[in-house]
């Protein structure tokens, strides 16, 4: 099973799987920048940095890559590729100067003050890739960039918490380094082609499948994601148009119920899926699930954590492809994931899991 609170250790072993992403699979090539930068990606490899590498270069950017050299996730000729670790093995930082660097591989904030100390007289502006977990605990909906974060700790067996602050502790050395030059994107779940995790793909694959599925929830409990690629296009654009301060990067624009999303994720994989609607929560707890990207259970410290208000974001460019072509197109990837990965997928909802269930629950109904 693979839950939020497990996402940053998979998101890590699961990357190398994007070396054989096909390059189809990305957006097709936007419109050039009026004034190409120099960019320099702490990262590139894993499940948003070939989006984002592929972006900026299409836009016309140069851009420089940051990695440990492990993998190269089929990136343009074009990009250079510095080796190192963020772990003090920053030697290839040492030269260069760049307009723009994008933070994208950072959940500590002593690697960040590394990059950004070492950095800061080198480059124009310094983007952060964060989290809406630095909301959490979720205590109410509609949370906006000016709601308060925690930055310490206060109960070290939640792992919700302690990715929550160590993104929130990041985000403050980025902007006591870089002031007014930093810069902060906060997404919510992140989906798509190239998915390191197996969260948001079960949906697609499930309901190509058909037959009885089990449909997790309230039919009105809101769900947020946000396409990995919106999200890189979203970041190169910040950097463009030399932006600073906190962006929530949540989607869709409009408010997205459990029901809608399964209506158009339906209509998008020609499912014949019947859904059977458990909406008992302690149920649901009692089996297993209390989440299934994009829905997680709303209560107590995730009451708000699919309502993070996105209006700012908004105005400064971030923009959504349709929902139905997200799932689409995770569909049409999901075949090309390693073979091995595909026939041990860490589901939240297993087979198992979901004929128990529905059995479970026809006889209690």
């Amino acid at each position: 099973m693979t839950s939020r609170r497990e996402f940053v250790k998979e998101s890590v072993a699961a990357g190398a799987l994007l070396a054989g992403l096909r390059p189809a699979m990305f957006a097709a090539a936007p419109t050039r920048a009026s004034a190409p930068m120099r960019l320099l990606i702490l990262g590139g490899t894993g499940f948003i940095g070939p989006h984002l590498v592929r972006h900026a270069v299409a836009r016309g950017h140069s851009v420089t890559i940051f990695t440990r050299g492990r993998r190269d996730g089929g990136l343009p000729a074009s990009v250079e590729r510095l080796v190192g670790d963020r772990n003090g093995q920053l030697q290839a930082l040492e030269q260069g100067t760049w307009d723009a660097v994008i933070d994208d591989s950072a959940t500590n904030p002593d690697w960040v003050r590394a990059s950004a100390t070492l950095l800061k007289d080198r480059v124009g502006r310094y983007l952060f890739t964060s989290s809406t977990g630095v909301y959490y605990p979720y205590l109410r909906r509609g949370l906006d960039e000016k709601a308060t974060v925690r930055d310490a700790f206060t109960d070290p067996k939640d792992a919700s918490e302690s990715f929550g602050v160590r993104k929130a502790q990041c985000e403050a050395v980025t902007r006591e380094t870089f002031g007014d030059r930093g810069l902060v994107v906060r997404p919510t779940y992140i989906v798509g082609q190239g998915d390191t995790t197996d969260r948001f793909p079960y949906w697609p694959q499930r309901l190509a499948q058909g037959g009885d599925t089990l449909a997790p929830g309230r039919m009105d409990d809101a769900v947020q994601v946000i396409d990995v690629r919106d999200l890189a296009e979203f970041m190169v654009r910040l950097v463009e148009d030399k932006r600073s301060g906190i962006y929530n990067a949540a989607g869709p624009a409009e408010t997205l119920t459990m029901a809608a999303f399964l209506d158009v994720a339906m209509r998008a994989t020609d499912s014949t899926s019947r859904l059977t609607w458990i909406d008992d929560y302690a149920f649901l707890k009692a089996h297993g699930i209390e989440e299934s990207v994009p829905w997680i259970m709303l209560q107590g410290n995730d009451l708000g954590h699919t309502s993070v208000s996105n209006t700012k974001a908004m105005g400064a460019g971030l923009s959504f492809r349709p929902l139905a072509d997200t799932v689409r197109d995770t569909l049409a990837w999901w075949p090309t994931v390693p073979a091995e990965r595909r026939a041990r997928p860490r589901f939240v909802i297993t087979p198992e899991l979901e004929a128990t269930a529905l059995a479970d629950w026809r006889v209690r109904r």
